[in-house]
């Protein structure tokens, strides 16, 4: 072998070298994702958040050349898959899609929501707004919001309300509405959308409210008559529904979902995975499929998120504590 000190130029070659094999190595060590993504979802399989969910697994799983897996932690309040996101602190590999009652409801209503917003999750991306409908079964006498308050003030408190859950955003944002038209109404609580859209269908209750993925498919087949829209404007393909804020100025309530991390990932991965939450939300063949049940797509920084939820967090704090709901 010759000595390196007689021979410049060798020295020179193995330092490239040195620094090529580094650099390849650093290279290595920062790429993301290098192994499968799981994405926590704390509602049961078939929910509109399990679906949004796989449908955006599927397309960054595709982007990424990774499997990004659906992990369902289903239980009250979402707390059981939030905690498991919370506890996964720094892990770049685990995820979580949020819908907004995890957020804003489940911190006021339980005492122990086992999570907290601020210090154990990171905002990434919003993924999309859910509005809500009003609606009845479609042989009923109401066929507009104006007649249903008019039967609620004619027949105080005995006109039934189904709502999927008790204390959930449809519920809650039945009884903004009921207090906004001065009414009152009794609130009957079911065990999911199925049972309390099934309730409406066969007459057991006058009327009931819930996101459009829960409803869509009664209204567009006929069987359930829509009287308004909780969002700020009409939507499309239900440009003849009315706003609720048409009746009640600046009345708007809707549901969204968010991607959201552990505390302590890296900036560069949830800038990463922003930009492809943005790109993937916005690919014609998801806007369709997200429009067929009734969600809008809700690009946006992370900053934007964050101060969405911000001011989403205040207005059901506000909702909670005027209607003197006591945590669990």
């Amino acid at each position: 072998m010759l000595p390196t000190a007689r021979h410049p130029w060798r020295r020179l070659f193995l330092s490239l070298l040195a620094g090529v094999a580094l650099s390849g190595g650093t290279v290595h060590a920062q790429a993301w994702p290098a192994k499968p993504v799981r994405l926590i979802v704390p509602y049961a399989a078939g929910t509109a958040p399990d679906v949004i969910a796989r449908l955006m697994a599927e397309r960054l799983g595709t982007m990424w050349s990774q499997s990004v897996f659906v992990d369902n932690r289903p239980g009250a309040g979402g707390i059981p898959g939030m905690s498991a996101l919370a506890r996964a602190s720094g892990d770049s590999y685990t995820l979580g899609l949020v819908p907004a009652a995890v957020l804003t409801l489940t911190p006021h209503l339980y005492k122990n929501p086992q999570f907290n917003i601020d210090t154990d999750l990171t905002p990434i991306a919003a993924v999309a707004t859910g509005p809500m409908m009003v609606v009845v079964a479609s042989n009923s006498n109401i066929n507009t919001l104006a007649d249903l308050l008019r039967e609620a003030k004619a027949q105080s408190g005995k006109i039934n309300f189904a709502v999927p859950q008790s204390n959930s955003v449809p519920h809650l944002t039945g009884e903004m509405l009921a207090r906004a038209s001065d009414t009152r109404i009794t609130v009957i609580p079911y065990n999911g959308s199925p049972a309390s859209t099934s309730a409406v269908l066969a007459g057991e209750v006058a009327y009931t409210m819930d996101g459009l993925p829960a409803l869509t498919q009664y209204v567009k087949a006929g069987r359930l008559r829509p009287l308004a829209v909780t969002s700020r404007e009409r939507l499309p393909g239900f440009e003849t529904v009315p706003t609720v804020a048409e009746t009640f100025k600046g009345f708007e309530a809707v549901g969204w979902f968010a991607v959201y991390a552990p505390s302590g990932v890296p900036a560069s991965v949830v800038e990463q995975v922003n930009r492809d939450v943005n790109k993937v939300i916005q690919m014609p063949d998801l806007v369709a499929r997200f429009a067929d049940f009734g969600v809008y797509p809700r690009p946006g920084s992370p900053k934007a998120l964050a101060d969405y939820v911000q001011e989403q967090r205040a207005i059901w704090r506000k909702v909670v504590t005027d209607l003197n709901l006591q945590p669990q």
